[in-house]
């Protein structure tokens, strides 16, 4: 069987050659980008279906959060660019725009934080699940834990067709995440848990929550606040990754959204996904010093190894990664704020940059740095282990995933989620009793 298409008038029309099974697939829009052709009939009108492997030439929904353009590095959330609300806007200033669509003025804004703010405290009860984990548990299983069990606390709001309902668990998730992340970082290093302090704004009160003792005062310092909530905005929202396509998958089936975000956080926690800067660290260690730079790239371009450049290169961006360079100035800030001076970690990964991105190779192959290159430098700098460093992410992408579930659950065009696929396996056979077989 094979098929011919013809192109015009915004459309495509399909013929399945020896037959005579035709149809027309109209052609869509949408503001900036690529356009698309509906499918959406192919099966019922042609009986065939389309196979396409990590979703990468198909578009699952119809968004209007968040915009990448991987040819020229550029990243929109709600058609501002990520580097104007990186450099000007606050955390939660870009969580409203991300779930209303707009930003907000300064009286919406104020009572956009009261409202979150009011519910950064978790259940007492909450606080004994802790106790359930081992206390060498990695962070990310208790956040998966953990948030999930917040929908056995809030039976008031999971009915999801209300939007009283949706805007209330989007507000305990985007508030309690944080202090359910700095819990399990206090209870893997044995420290008292600390109780969020709600005259703290959002990032400083994370941060106080992550590094405050009961035997002293504890105050955040000013560079570090700012590096975290660059981090956290630049980490809101990326489109339709792994994470995200899980949590509007779950999301699709009804589930309550306290269990699509934890089914977000597993989608997370892999290494292809929010543990690529933790590889990145990995990577500098390795090298060990700048003069095995070259050795070590020579490795990366033989075709019969299996070393990689982390941290270079991405699934959508096949430019500068443009978070990447406000992460680079982040690093030597917070460096220098602590006083580090002639950090090799940091020494390490600017030459490497510099050496790549002067070799053809790596050029030609469009593998440009990406966020997670620098991201691991500032948070080891901060003094935070590396299995906190994807739990720090689901921090800042808790309020993407909330914003794609709310606008997948107002949707009226999605339906459950239903990849379809190639069957390969055996064909139809008949069961050999045991004594036969």
């Amino acid at each position: 069987m094979s098929a011919t298409a013809s192109t015009g008038g915004g459309s495509v029309t399909i013929t399945l050659d020896g037959s005579n099974k035709t149809t027309s697939m109209k052609l869509m829009e949408g503001t900036v980008g690529p356009a698309v052709f509906d499918i959406r009939k192919l099966y019922d009108q042609l009986g065939v279906f389309t196979y396409d492997p990590g979703y990468g030439s198909t578009a699952s929904c119809e968004s209007k959060i968040t915009y990448i353009d991987g040819d020229v590095g550029e990243l929109l959330y709600r058609g501002y660019p990520i580097e104007q609300l990186a450099e000007q806007s606050t955390f939660l200033e870009v969580a409203h725009l991300l779930l209303n669509g707009e930003l907000a003025d300064a009286s919406s804004q104020k009572e956009f934080d009261l409202g979150i703010m009011r519910h950064t405290m978790l259940h007492e009860q909450l606080r004994r699940f802790f106790d359930g984990f081992r206390r060498d548990a990695h962070p990310m299983a208790v956040m998966c834990g953990v948030i999930g069990a917040l929908s056995a606390f809030y039976h008031d709001s999971l009915d999801i067709n209300d939007p009283e309902h949706r805007r209330i668990s989007a507000f305990r998730l985007i508030a309690k995440v944080p202090t359910i992340a700095a819990w399990a970082y206090k209870y893997s290093i044995g420290q008292p848990f600390i109780y969020p302090r709600n005259d703290l704004g959002y990032v400083d009160n994370f941060l106080y929550m992550m590094n405050a003792v009961p035997a002293e005062p504890y105050t955040v310092p000013p560079v570090l606040s700012k590096a975290m909530e660059r981090w956290f905005i630049l980490h809101a929202d990326h489109e339709q990754n792994a994470s995200s396509s899980t949590v509007r998958l779950a999301g699709s089936s009804g589930a309550n959204p306290f269990a699509c975000i934890a089914a977000g956080v597993a989608s997370l926690w892999g290494p292809a996904h929010g543990g690529a800067n933790e590889a990145v660290l990995k990577m500098l260690a390795d090298i060990g010093d700048v003069k095995n730079i070259p050795q070590f790239l020579s490795e990366v371009k033989d075709k019969n190894n299996h070393t990689r450049l982390m941290g270079f290169g991405h699934r959508v961006y096949k430019n500068y990664d443009p978070r990447a360079k406000i992460m680079s100035q982040s690093a030597h800030e917070v460096l220098k704020e602590l006083g580090i001076k002639g950090d090799p970690l940091l020494d390490l990964a600017m030459e490497l940059e510099r050496i790549a991105l002067s070799d053809d190779y790596f050029v030609s192959r469009k593998l440009y740095p990406n966020v997670d290159f620098y991201s691991g430098i500032i948070l080891k700098a901060m003094g935070l282990p590396v299995s906190m460093f994807t739990v720090l992410f689901a921090v800042a992408r808790t309020t993407g995933w909330i914003s794609q579930w709310k606008e997948m659950i107002e949707d009226p065009s999605q339906r459950i989620g239903r990849p379809r696929q190639i069957y390969t396996g055996a064909g139809r056979r008949d069961f050999v009793p045991m004594g036969k077989r």
